[in-house]
């Protein structure tokens, strides 16, 4: 794990100082669809912008689509959020993260963690970057999940929950499904 850059004593984090900052620091989260096999794709398309510093922030089921050791960036998962912490004075992964990040990309957002976000449960370390996430920011997702369940009542009601809350969505596309089927 690669340590969390903390804000200078006495300087708050986000604050600007004196020196120009370099690079635009995105965040990364990737969820358990289907679609996290692009996530070596999308972090290698971001790395091609110079001005980009990029970490990621992944649940447990997305590392089931994709090979970490093809992500060449810092990689957070559940066990870093409380490796880094161990008491009352330390340091906590989400907020430093939220610090870190002026911008926030959930791709692919599936089902499971829109309904979370949605209801604002975070009981793992990318709902809780989301859940502490700083509204001045711009935090954008990007729906992917089965035909069927993007066609449920509930996930456009889910979709206007997060919009809401000043996210922006990303549309899903129309292809043709790993299940074989062709939809959104």
């Amino acid at each position: 794990m690669e340590p969390i850059s903390l804000p200078e004593p006495g300087i708050p984090a986000g604050s600007s100082s004196s020196m120009p900052r370099e690079k635009l620091h995105v965040l990364v989260g990737v969820t358990g669809s289907v679609a996290a096999l692009k996530l070596p794709l999308l972090i290698a398309e971001l790395l091609k912008i110079p001005a980009l510093e990029v970490k990621v922030v992944t649940t447990e089921r997305a590392k089931h689509f994709y090979n970490a050791q093809e992500i060449p960036v810092t990689l957070y998962g559940d066990e870093e959020e409380w490796q880094l912490w161990k008491g009352r004075s330390d340091p906590v992964l989400h907020i430093e993260l939220r610090r870190w990040a002026d911008l926030m990309v959930v791709a692919p957002l599936d089902a499971n963690t829109l309904a979370k976000v949605a209801n604002g449960i975070c009981d793992n370390l990318l709902t809780c970057v989301i859940r502490a996430w700083d509204l001045s920011k711009p935090l954008l997702f990007c729906p992917a999940m089965n035909t069927a369940m993007w066609e449920h009542p509930i996930t456009a009601r889910q979709v206007e929950q997060l919009k809401g809350f000043g996210y922006t969505e990303i549309p899903c596309v129309v292809k043709k499904l790993v299940c074989g089927d062709e939809g959104q």
